[in-house]
């Protein structure tokens, strides 16, 4: 069904995985075509409850495939391939996005665009030996596939200015020091924490959880008066919901809802 990627479901969380270890994983046309139709068929499917991205090989991802990028013949604008830029903005989009709860699981390097798509998630797990870089300034460029959007919302705006502006390589402890990260797990333990805190999320009201990503991803160009503007039409969305109803009758019975994301 795919070339660059594997797809699998453990129950209610699906796992999208880039598979192109000989290239580190980075994002060439295929490979970024290839994610963006995995996250749709994610987000359409009612039984995908949250999402783990990932990287096979001992990387996560090494940003923008750059080689498809040196078949350029001399003279030639040398700015990337314009299909490729659309693509990948649009894959950034799809993941911010999506109306589940996602978590980047990074096992070795993130870098770049790579760095820019675990930041598109909800939360970002990582295994002792990853490594992270902006990469950007290292080559005299400035970020362009939403870091400069994404990092400050989630390291906040001085780390971010550091982390872009120096272009250092930050290991597993320098990263969950500065926010970049969520969690730090050993490299055996990688799957089995990230999946367990996946499942967690998977078994909650899945329609109020992407309500409450959509209001926060979004809170920052409004006014607390507009928020709540916002979060009173959501409720109602919210109040037609099966989940909400067994979440009343739980409260009541004093016992633990259970959620079918509906």
């Amino acid at each position: 069904m795919y070339k660059y990627i594997e797809t699998e479901r453990h129950d209610a969380v699906a796992v999208i995985a880039l598979n192109r270890p000989e290239a580190r994983n980075a994002l060439g046309m295929g490979l970024t075509i290839e994610l963006r139709r995995a996250v749709k068929e994610a987000a359409a499917d009612t039984g995908v409850r949250a999402l783990i991205l990932t990287g096979r090989g001992g990387a996560f991802c090494a940003g923008a495939d750059v080689k498809e990028w040196a078949n350029k013949v001399e003279g030639d604008d040398p700015w990337p391939d314009m299909n490729w830029m659309e693509e990948s903005l649009k894959l950034i989009q799809d993941v911010h996005n999506l109306a589940k709860p996602t978590i980047a699981m990074i096992d070795g390097a993130a870098v770049g665009a790579g760095l820019d798509m675990a930041l598109s998630c909800d939360f970002r797990y990582a295994s002792e030996r990853s490594k992270f870089i902006c990469s950007y300034t290292n080559v005299g460029y400035s970020p362009d596939c939403g870091g400069t959007w994404l990092m400050p919302r989630v390291m906040g705006l001085e780390a971010a200015k550091r982390f872009a502006f120096t272009g250092e390589l930050w290991n597993a402890q320098i990263a969950l020091e500065n926010r970049l990260i969520s969690h730090v797990a050993t490299q055996a333990n990688l799957f089995s924490e990230t999946l367990a805190f996946a499942q967690q999320l998977a078994a909650g009201p899945t329609v109020a959880i992407g309500l409450a990503k959509k209001l926060m991803n979004t809170s920052f160009t409004r006014s607390l008066a507009e928020q709540q503007i916002e979060e009173v039409a959501a409720g109602h969305i919210c109040a037609t919901t099966k989940d909400h109803v067994e979440g009343l009758a739980a409260a009541n019975e004093r016992r633990a809802p259970k959620f079918i994301g509906a």
